[in-house]
């Protein structure tokens, strides 16, 4: 076991390495001068004169290997320079303010998934091609169908026009919560209880359960120890996976909702060309991806012994 988790360890870094590259070439793949635009989002007149000196206080002056090893030397001590709207904050700074009201948002659309997609996954196996059945798979079908936008858009229309119960934006209160989590989890409910579902039906099939039936056992026992556990392996890794879903693709429902989240600080980076937090909105995302698929992996390993005979996830 440790000797996987030192072999992912060291797959890690070149991908790292590789990801902060691409980060970084997006400034020089820009059809603007860098230069230009924190000039132009600040209101001064981009003249030559002013142009070249923004350029030497960027550090654009230098050569592209010099900027990208001393741009990854500081993003390893968390500096990612300072914002070009706002020049007197860092990247830094305004990451982490907006990372609260994004994990906030992202554990509520977790729990809810976790709970709902549970819930109805197993009382779909159990009732199978029953009305109850029926019913929820066509849920499942839509849900999967339909864009978060547009669900974000009927949700404001029916809870917030149409029967006035629940706010179209604001953050602090539980109300304000409701509207995005739905709309963000939403489609990951419907994978879920899909993924749960039919694991049930083919773990019902297995000889362990026709073994625990021959010997009497209850039903919910055979359910719960026997059938559950053994269908939540693909489940727990597709889970993981969610986690850094829901913080880096929340950013059209914080947008809507306007949630004051990473994802809505990042459309507005892109909208005014701040390319210091574009670059480090993506570097943390990719290390928060990379990280989570890790942590899945070994925690996969570990529940599944098959895996461990084998020598690891390939």
């Amino acid at each position: 076991m440790l000797n996987y988790i030192i072999k992912r360890l060291l797959m890690m870094i070149p991908i790292l390495l590789g990801i902060s590259f691409i980060a970084f070439i997006l400034i020089n793949l820009a059809p603007s001068d860098p230069a230009e635009v924190a000039l132009r989002v600040n209101e001064i007149i981009p003249t030559p004169e002013a142009i070249e000196s923004m350029r030497q206080e960027l550090g654009l002056d230098q050569p592209f290997i010099r900027r990208y090893f001393t741009w990854l030397y500081n993003a390893f001590q968390l500096d990612f320079g300072k914002s070009f709207i706002h020049r007197d904050r860092y990247v830094w700074d305004e990451i982490m303010r907006s990372l609260g009201p994004t994990l906030v948002l992202a554990l509520s659309a977790f729990l809810f998934i976790l709970v709902i997609s549970l819930i109805l996954g197993v009382l779909c196996a159990i009732f199978a091609n029953s009305l109850f059945d029926y019913l929820v798979r066509i849920i499942v079908f839509l849900g999967t169908a339909m864009p978060s936008y547009w669900l974000s858009l009927l949700l404001v229309w029916f809870f917030a026009n149409y029967l006035d119960l629940l706010p179209t934006s604001g953050y602090g209160t539980w109300q304000d919560l409701i509207l995005p989590t739905i709309a963000l989890s939403f489609v990951y409910i419907a994978t879920y209880i899909r993924f749960i579902r039919n694991n049930m039906l083919e773990n019902m099939q297995t000889y362990a359960v026709f073994y625990a039936r021959s010997r009497g056992l209850k039903k919910r026992t055979i359910i719960i120890k026997h059938v559950l556990v053994n269908s939540l392996h693909t489940t727990i890794t597709a889970l993981g996976m969610t986690i850094p879903q829901l913080i880096a693709g929340s950013f059209v429902i914080e947008y809507i909702f306007s949630w004051p989240g990473l994802g809505r600080l990042c459309i507005f980076a892109i909208m005014n060309r701040d390319y210091p937090v574009i670059q480090a909105y993506i570097l943390i995302m990719a290390i928060l991806f990379v990280m989570c698929n890790f942590i899945v992996d070994v925690i996969h390993q570990h529940l599944d012994p098959r895996l461990r005979e084998n020598g690891g996830i390939s």
